[in-house]
Parts: structure tokens; sequence; C-alpha cells
């Protein structure tokens, strides 16, 4: 129970960080006036995986793989399986054909070669049995080709004037990443090992629902809220450009600190599933781009494939 305890309140504090993170950063960059545009693209992008990065990084330092693979993986299959079937339960997706709809479609476009590509780069790297450093550096060579298409192809703005304030965005920044760091560190995953110790399954397991489910809460909550408000194109933004910040950022700098091997037999499953949610995420923006809706009965469908591999996971430990 306490084990239990400590992971919602490092989930929490995860949650926090990355909120503070992404306002003051954007603040600062604001008095320095860079483009809105860049700073979506890279700090927004970069401050929803934040918390995902946090708990990689820190499970990595603690000789955890299964806690870093758990985490990635985990956390992409749940925004499409989770995030996805409960964004369009709260209200289905449709091209509303608005600016704010093609802006975000366009970006979904761009984004999702990349999540497909990357998912089937994390398969074959599970196939050959290791995540060294070389497949880091590729990773992260990929993820800075990545920024700079989208940056090049993105609309350009003028930076703006903003009355935010340097110094609190200043303070306000290292407050967010203290939060990030002190929350995986001390929190959420000495509690996932103790969990996993105390319920007699692996650190992968945890990591592909607990800590996956609880590094994904601030996707969760952007992509309700944008379903609410009928953005339905910044609902699969997000989920996309998560799963990409994911693979090509959390991942790599994982494997720089401390590579792990792995088999296919092992790990393969769970790749796979990630795959062929990625090639359902694929269909979801072929129907919208062909005029078509993605409704509640997608979702209902979603959730019944992500809640038993979740109960699966527990099984076949």
């Amino acid at each position: 129970m306490t084990s239990v305890l400590l992971i919602v309140l490092g989930v929490a504090v995860l949650w926090a960080g990355g909120e503070i993170l992404v306002r003051s950063v954007t603040g600062l960059a604001a008095v320095l006036r860079v483009s809105p545009t860049v700073i979506g693209l890279t700090v927004v992008a970069f401050g929803t995986s934040a918390p995902e990065l946090a708990a990689a990084v820190f499970a990595a330092l603690d000789n955890s793989p299964g806690l870093v693979y758990g985490n990635v993986i985990g956390s992409n299959i749940a925004n499409v399986g989770l995030i996805l079937g409960v964004s369009v339960l709260v209200a289905p997706l449709l091209n509303n054909n608005d600016a704010t709809d093609r802006q975000a479609v366009r970006l979904v476009r761009r984004e999702l070669p990349f999540m497909l590509a990357t998912s089937l780069l994390v398969l074959t790297f599970t196939a050959f049995g290791r995540f060294g450093r070389f497949e880091g550096v590729a990773l992260l060579a990929l993820m800075a080709y990545f920024l700079v298409v989208l940056v090049r192809a993105g609309e350009v703005e003028e930076p703006q004037a903003h009355d935010a304030n340097g110094l609190k965005s200043v303070l306000g920044t290292l407050l967010g990443l203290a939060l990030l760091v002190g929350g995986a560190s001390e929190l959420l995953v000495p509690a996932a090992q103790e969990l996993a110790s105390d319920l007699g399954v692996s650190e992968k397991v945890i990591g592909l629902t607990i800590v996956a489910f609880g590094t994904s809460v601030p996707e969760l909550a952007a992509c309700v809220v944008a379903a609410y408000r009928n953005h339905h194109g910044l609902v699969l933004g997000n989920i996309i450009g998560s799963n990409v910040f994911n693979i090509l950022l959390v991942l790599p700098a994982a494997m720089l600190i401390r590579p792990f091997e792995t088999t296919f037999l092992a790990e393969g499953v769970d790749a796979s599933v990630m795959l062929a949610f990625s090639l359902l995420m694929f269909l979801a923006v072929y129907m919208l781009r062909r005029g078509l809706t993605i409704g509640r009965i997608w979702g209902i469908l979603l959730l019944a494939a992500y809640g038993p591999y979740v109960s699966w996971l527990f099984i076949r430990q």
C-alpha cells in the first residue's frame, strides 16, 4: 500500500513539474522573443514527455532496464489504446476544417510516418536484442532531423512580444526541473521497484502498466480537454507527437546512460503491440482525411483492446 501511495505521489509531483516547466520555459522563450512555432514544436512537446524522460533517466541510473523499456513502450500503447479511446468517448473525432484543426492535421501528417517508422525501429532493435549507445545516438540523430523537418515545414511566424516576467520564468524552470528530478528519483522509480518486488512481477510489467499510465497523465488530461472543446486535430497531434518523443528522446537518453540487452522472445510481443496500435493510429488519421468520423464505437474497441492487454501482462507473470 505504501508503494502504491508513493507511486501516486510521484506521478503527481511529475505532473506538477512538467506543467511548471512548460509554462515557465514558454514564458522565458516569449521574453526572449522566440517564434511561437519553435516553442510549440520543441518546448511544449518536450514538456509533455518530461515525466517519461525523468522516470527513464533515473531508472537507467538505478539499473532498472525493465522500467525504462516498459515505461516507453507502455506509454506509447496507452497513448493510443487508453487516451485516444477515452478521448473519442468524450467527443467523437471529425474533421471540422477550422484553422486550428487544419494546422494540427498538417502536423499529424508529418509526424505520423515518423511514429510508424520509429515503432518499427524499436521492434527491429528488440529482434537484434540490444539497445546500445550506438542505437541511442542514431535515435537522437533522428530526433534532431525530425525537429528540423517540422520547423522548416511549419508556417513561419514572427516573434511576438509577451508580458512574461523573466525572473519568474527562470525560477519556475528551476522549480519544474527540481520536481521532475525529485519525483522520479525519490518517489516513482523506487516505489515502482518495491511494488514489483511485493507483487512478484517484473519491473517491466510495472513499467508497462502503472508507470506508463502515470507518466501519460498529462497527455490524457490535454487530450480529454481538447476533445471536449472539439479541437480534434490537436488530440491526434498530441498523441502522435508524444509517441515520437518517447522513442526518439526518452528511450535513447536512457540507453546512453546504461545500455541494455533483451530478447525478442521476452520483449517482442510488447513491441509488436505498440506497432499494432501505431497502425490503428494511422487508420484513424486516414479516416479523418477521408471525411469519416472516429466515433464512440472506436473508443470502445480501443479500450477493449487495451484492457485485456494489460490484464494479460499480469496473468503472463
